[in-house]
């Protein structure tokens, strides 16, 4: 085995390491040290910087913006990337080229894995297999995590559903209107529930800026892709279009959400037999034999050894 591949991990992981202190421990106190002093002889200084200034970027991210931004991709591409990030709850101006330099970066990462897998092979097929495959894993491996992301923000929003249907009710119970309810909630949830309460926020924001109520909903069931908001956004333009009672409506959803999701978590638990087979199969029954059968077949082995030696 060559001895570069141990130095190499090493040297990365001591990279690793000191960039992460560096980010969590030392650049944090430095910055609040700081801010301390700035905010001591400059009251004002901060509300003048603007939130996309140089200086709360980091080398790192600015190293891997102006790669994403060399990279050649159709509008159209980069469209559908800002929709999923959007999903994910990235809304930077800058995620995309991010997201494209960081495919890059891992793509390079992967190919100098490459050459040292193919150093240490000897199957002449694996050789060919390994350059193309290795990169193109690291290009696409981003695109798993993101949608990763997209995945647990749509349950967390899918979760919070019921909670936020159920004080919208009782808000507009109270003598509010709907757009004042949707702000209302978008408050209270903020501490419980920060997905869906930024959703929420941005619809208000929308209806303030001049949108109708029924284009803000549809703007936030596009932007978060989960099918129950779509089906909670459907059913509360069908009520405001037919004139019936939203309040009505949204308590009938709530309650149909609670009992889907009641019935989701029994579907879950009913599987929970079936995958637990191959763990204790292979892992629990394994240790089991073991622990049981180990002792007597240690005193078997010594017996026939010394039955051997008379």
């Amino acid at each position: 085995m060559s001895p570069l591949l141990p130095i190499s991990l090493f040297v990365l992981l001591t990279a690793v390491i000191t960039f992460a202190g560096y980010r969590v421990y030392a650049r944090p106190t430095r910055f609040q040290k700081r801010l301390g002093s700035l905010e001591e002889t400059q009251p004002g200084a901060a509300a003048s910087a603007g939130p996309s200034g140089a200086s709360d970027r980091t080398w790192l991210v600015r190293v891997v913006q102006t790669i994403g931004e060399k990279v050649p991709i159709s509008p159209q591409e980069a469209g559908l990337t800002r929709r999923t990030m959007i999903a994910a709850g990235l809304r930077s101006n800058r995620a995309v080229a991010v997201f494209y330099g960081l495919k890059i970066i891992l793509a390079l990462v992967f190919l100098v894995g490459a050459g040292f897998v193919w150093a240490n092979i000897s199957n002449p097929i694996l050789k060919l297999l390994v350059w193309p495959a290795f990169p193109a894993a690291g290009f696409f491996l981003p695109n798993l995590g993101l949608d990763l992301l997209v995945n647990r923000r749509q349950e967390r929003i899918r979760f919070a559903l019921p909670d936020a249907l159920d004080l919208m009710v009782v808000c507009m119970e109270a003598g509010l209107g709907l757009d004042q309810a949707i702000a209302s909630v978008a408050k209270e949830l903020l501490s419980t529930h920060k997905d869906l309460s930024e959703e929420l926020g941005l619809v208000t924001l929308e209806m303030r800026a001049g949108k109708r109520r029924m284009e803000a909903l549809k703007n936030l069931s596009d932007r978060t892709g989960e099918p129950d908001l779509s089906k909670l956004v459907a059913t509360m333009v069908q009520a405001d279009r037919f004139g019936t009672s939203v309040a009505e409506s949204l308590r009938a959803h709530s309650d149909f959400m609670r009992v889907k999701r009641r019935q989701q978590a029994e579907e879950r638990a009913a599987k929970i037999g079936v995958k637990l087979t191959f763990p204790i199969f292979f892992l629990i029954m394994p240790a089991i034999m073991l622990v049981a059968a180990g002792p007597g077949i240690m005193q078997l082995i010594r017996g026939l050894a010394m039955m051997r030696t008379l």
